[in-house]
């Protein structure tokens, strides 16, 4: 299968990560009681392993928040956030980062975030789509894609990659964001968005 994308196909797949953000933005900024903006810079359709080296070193620490797809499209969305904007997204809550709470304030955060861009989703390709409860860790960023992956015994080999920045009154954070499809889904996805993949 291939996994390369013309311009149109990835234009269309940016398009739907930025009404997912937009969407993000307004729960977001919700639950922090702040003006919240996400935007997304960058978005790829990579092979597995080039998306783990697009978002950082395998071995380097992060918090990830995995969410699953369940529905006509299966698949799962993880937020990967490092330590250092860990600590600024759990200070806007009042809770330290690396105590429960804070694992839990991130979750949180990730379940609004991934919830929102899984909506978004649903809203612009009609698929019938919700999201499972989110599971949230600290490790090593290969080792957080391994666990996700190994959910997916379907052959899945592409994930969408969309390096977003949020910015919470101005102070600037960065997360990264992956779409991991079930096998062909993101030719589905285009097909539902009237490209052929």
């Amino acid at each position: 299968m291939s996994t390369h994308f013309s311009d149109v196909q990835l234009d269309a797949l940016r398009e739907l990560a930025n009404i997912g953000s937009g969407m993000a933005s307004t729960a977001l900024s919700g639950m922090l009681g702040r003006p919240v903006d996400i935007s997304v810079p960058v978005a790829s359709a990579l092979p597995l392993a080039e998306a783990v080296e697009a978002i950082g070193p395998a071995e380097q620490e992060v918090t990830g928040v995995m969410l699953g797809i369940i529905g006509e499209l299966k698949g799962s969305v993880v937020l990967l956030v490092s330590p250092e904007d860990a600590v600024k997204l759990c200070a806007f809550l009042g809770v330290e980062a690396d105590s429960e709470w804070g694992l839990s304030a991130l979750g949180e955060i990730g379940n609004i975030v991934g919830t929102s861009y899984i909506n978004a989703l649903a809203a612009m390709t009609g698929f019938e789509i919700e999201p499972t409860p989110p599971a949230t860790a600290t490790d090593m960023l290969g080792a957080i894609v391994a666990t996700c992956l190994a959910e997916h015994a379907d052959g899945t080999d592409i994930a969408l990659v969309l390096d977003s920045d949020l910015a919470v009154e101005g102070d600037d954070c960065s997360i990264s964001f992956l779409l991991i499809p079930q096998a062909g889904g993101v030719q589905e996805l285009l097909g539902r968005l009237g490209i052929e993949a």
